[in-house]
Parts: structure tokens; C-alpha cells; sequence
């Protein structure tokens, strides 16, 4: 037996689960906030000193949680941007995921390279303000002295890794982050340097893309590094998904991806194609509006919090009592409908109840969610299982109506850190192949994660006929929506 770790630094804090090689059970873990720093508005920043990154990673290490620990895996935070110098220093604050900044930026790449077809085939995905790429056309239009003094590029788990190697001559990354960065493809697996150039208006040194198994280095001390991921990437891991398995994640918007053998291309921008970090793909559909939908509902209805509105859904039956609601609040990336607003259709006396507005909600939500899948479906990507994640998949009125709506069996996992599990589980694995123990190809069979198993069962006919009703409602209210 071995002890392997594995760290998760998100936006908000670092945690780290040391874990058995074998089995992965986890055997000790650490927890620590990453420093506050204040923004105008009150949330999170959009530039963020790396330091920050390597303070809370030492605190959650504290008290000998390492001990005996042979590899480490790294998993961090997608899409945070950090430039470098020609010397390693960085060339200002990392730039983070969430950076609104940037939307004048995607649109100008879109059309500087010939439109969305071109990006889509180019790397497999539209610009959007949070990806790497697009943040390095707006450093050059705002920040044009940093934008020429940055000589090389990195992403958060790719530094953080670099850090605990003692910052050698080579900077490295995996797959599954290079894939999101706007200026690698995970069909071809080769750089587009040339759209970094498009960006940042010169060329810049990128990390080299290592296999899922390789490891990115040894410490002096002998402590194997594996190659890092992002944490989508690390939280598929994790969880043990393969082929036929989706995740469906609930946070205030939402988000549906699925493996899959091959990379897509879709022009609409639709799906994101990214890679995985055990050499297959993960197709991605975002959706704006997931939970919001239920706090708004939920604020509209004076209920206090979701677990009540979802009290007050069950007391309705499947289909609102034909109230329907398209929950399009903050307009809809899938479909493509930037300017829209929510619509509730299917008004009369007898539906204006607030048990029948509060289940109509979640449906809204679901069947938004089911039209995500469907776009995949509709590529020829295989779901036979979702994987419910995030905290509103506990609610009793998700549960009772998800299996039916997505037409599968849905899994809901028992609450975990799982990037931080699937970083450990790559540590695992880059450990066994250098001892001669693992197949490079194949992952250490952990266990799955302990989770709720809800089937459609007789119900399926019922969700069907309430997301034909849906269905409906949106064709008639957008038609030709999902047309590419």
C-alpha cells in the first residue's frame, strides 16, 4: 500500500486529500480559505496574486498531513491566466475565470479569425471571456507595456505544479487544461500558437502538454508530481466516469458534460470540446440559468430558502398543472439567446397556485438541462447515466422529477471534494507507471463513489410527456432555437 495526495485549489480555498493508492480510500485531509482580497462590488476579484495560491496550499498542508506521501496530483481552478516574464516572474496578478472583462474581447477574436466555424474547427470551441485566449487579446488592448513583456504562458494548476518542482527550466500542463485554453485543440493535440500571436499580438512560450499517466517531475526530496489537470477534468476523475456517463452539475447556472471517444466541432458554440485527464473527451453544454431559476422563484414566492420551494414543488403534479416556465432569466447560451428573458406560459385560474409556479421552476430548470444533453445526444454522444452534482441535487422535487425528465437512471453522489480525489487518483496513477506496477492507458480502479440511485421507472412516460410540454412551449416561443 501507498499514500498519495491530492490538492484542489478553487477560487476560494485549497483542500487536500491524502489517499490510499490502492483503494482510494481517503485517509486524512486539509482545509484552508485563500486570503481575502477585496474587490469594489464585494465579489470575488478578477486579478489574483498566484502567491495567494501557494499560502493556502501551505497552510492546508500543515500539521504533517504529507507524512509519508510519495506523489501529489494537482488539480486547480479552469481558465485563471497567468503571464509571464522573460525571466519566470510573474508580469502582473493572474487573471481568474469568472472575468467579465473580456466579452468585448471574444467577440473581436471571433471575427478577427472568420467567425465561429473557424474557432470551432481551429480548437474545438468559441471564444467566451473567461478562456485564456480571450484574456490575452484584452491585455493587449488594455495592458499593452505587460502584454509585451509577457514571454510565456501558464495556467493555475500548471503554476502551482511548477512551484512545488522548485520552478525548473520546464513548465508543463495536461491535456485536459490545454483544451481550454482557446489556443490548443483536443483533436489535433498541437498548439495553435499562431492565435496566441492573433491575442497577445507576439508569440509566447506554452507549456509543454504531457499524457494523462506522465508525471511532470520529481522534488529533491523524491516526492513525484504528476501533470495536474483542471478541476473539471480532476472532478470526472474522481467521480469514475467513462463512456455512457454524464455529469450534470446544479450551480447558479448549469452545465452537462458526458465522455466520449473523439473530439466534436460544433459552430454554434454549443459545446466546448475539451479533453479529459485519462485520454478520452469531455464534450461540454453550459446553460445560464440553473439555481438561480429557484432562488428567484423562491424570493418571488416568500419562501425562505430552496429546500422550502422544493416543499411547496411537491405539493403539485408533474407538468405544474400545464404552467410552464423557460427560464431564460439571465438571457441563454444554450440556445444561443444572449438578449432573451423568461417566459411563463400557460396561465389560468386553476395553475395560478404557488405550488404549481415553484414546481414549474424546477422542471424549467431540468428540462433547460435535458435540452443541454440533447445537444450532445444529437452529436452522437452516448448517456445511459447522469451524475447529478451540487448542493440543489439533494432537494426532494429534483429527485422525483430528474430521472423521468432525463429519461436515464441518475445517480446523486454523496457530497466530496472530487477534484481533489481525482487529482490523487492521477498521483496514484503517475506513481504506478514509474514503479512498473500500472498500464499507462488505464487509471488505478478506485472505488466509485458512494451515491443515491434514482431510476425513471414508471414515471418515464409521465417526464416525457412534461418535457414534450416544455418542448412545446419554447418552439413556439423561439422557434428555430437550437438551429446552428
Amino acid at each position: 500500500m501507498g499514500i498519495v495526495a491530492g490538492l484542489d485549489s478553487s477560487p476560494d480555498f485549497t483542500r487536500i486529500v491524502v489517499c490510499d493508492t490502492d483503494t482510494g480510500a481517503v485517509l486524512r485531509q486539509g482545509y484552508a480559505p485563500h486570503p481575502v482580497e477585496s474587490t469594489e462590488g464585494g465579489g470575488r476579484p478578477s486579478d489574483v496574486d498566484p502567491q495567494a495560491w501557494l499560502l493556502s496550499l501551505g497552510e492546508a498542508a500543515g500539521g504533517g498531513l504529507l507524512e509519508g506521501v510519495q506523489a501529489i496530483g494537482v488539480s486547480a481552478q479552469q481558465n485563471a491566466l497567468v503571464p509571464l516574464d522573460s525571466q519566470g516572474s510573474t508580469v502582473r496578478p493572474a487573471l481568474v475565470g469568472g472575468d467579465r472583462r473580456a466579452q468585448v474581447a471574444a467577440a473581436d477574436l471571433v471575427d478577427a479569425l472568420g467567425g465561429r466555424q473557424a474557432w470551432a474547427e481551429a480548437v474545438g470551441c468559441v471564444p467566451q471571456a473567461a478562456q485564456p485566449v480571450t484574456k490575452l487579446r484584452w491585455l493587449a488592448k488594455t495592458e499593452p507595456d505587460n502584454a509585451r513583456r509577457t514571454a510565456a504562458l501558464i495556467q493555475a494548476h500548471d503554476w502551482l505544479v511548477w512551484q512545488l518542482l522548485g520552478r525548473p527550466a520546464r513548465r508543463t500542463t495536461d491535456r485536459g487544461g490545454a483544451s481550454g485554453t482557446g489556443y490548443w485543440s483536443a483533436a489535433t493535440g498541437a498548439y495553435r500558437s499562431d492565435l496566441v500571436e492573433l491575442a497577445l499580438g507576439h508569440q509566447a512560450m506554452l507549456p509543454e502538454v504531457l499524457g494523462p499517466s506522465d508525471a511532470a517531475g520529481t522534488t529533491p526530496e523524491g516526492l513525484l508530481i504528476s501533470a495536474g489537470t483542471g478541476e473539471t477534468m480532476a472532478a470526472a476523475l474522481g467521480l469514475g466516469i467513462g463512456l455512457g456517463d454524464a455529469v450534470v452539475s446544479l450551480g447558479a447556472s448549469g452545465s452537462v458534460m458526458a465522455v466520449h471517444p473523439e473530439a466534436l466541432v460544433d459552430s454554434s458554440g454549443m459545446i466546448t470540446s475539451l479533453a479529459d485527464a485519462t485520454g478520452m473527451h469531455l464534450p461540454v453544454v453550459t446553460t445560464l440559468n440553473a439555481v438561480r431559476t429557484l432562488r428567484g422563484t423562491a424570493e418571488l414566492l416568500g419562501v425562505p430558502d430552496l429546500d422550502s420551494l422544493s416543499d411547496l414543488a411537491m405539493k403539485s403534479t408533474p407538468g405544474s398543472h400545464g404552467l410552464v416556465m423557460l427560464p431564460y432569466l439571465e438571457g441563454e447560451r444554450t440556445p444561443n439567446l444572449p438578449h432573451t428573458a423568461g417566459t411563463l406560459a400557460g396561465l389560468r385560474r386553476e395553475s395560478m397556485k404557488p405550488e404549481h409556479l415553484a414546481r414549474a421552476a424546477f422542471e424549467g430548470m431540468l428540462c433547460g438541462l435535458a435540452d443541454a444533453l440533447d445537444v450532445l445526444r444529437g452529436r452522437g454522444v452516448e448517456v445511459r447515466r447522469i451524475f447529478l452534482l451540487g448542493a440543489a441535487a439533494e432537494l426532494s422535487a429534483v429527485q422525483a422529477a430528474a430521472p423521468a425528465l432525463f429519461g436515464v437512471q441518475v445517480v446523486v453522489p454523496q457530497p466530496a471534494d472530487y477534484a481533489a480525489i481525482g487529482a490523487a487518483r492521477q498521483a496514484a496513477w503517475s506513481l504506478g507507471v514509474s514503479q512498473g506496477t500500472l498500464d499507462p492507458r488505464t487509471p488505478p480502479a478506485w472505488r466509485g463513489a458512494v451515491a443515491q440511485v434514482l431510476e425513471p421507472g414508471e414515471e418515464l412516460a409521465v417526464g416525457q410527456a412534461v418535457r414534450q410540454q416544455y418542448v412545446s412551449v419554447r418552439e413556439q416561443t423561439h422557434p428555430g432555437a437550437f438551429r446552428s
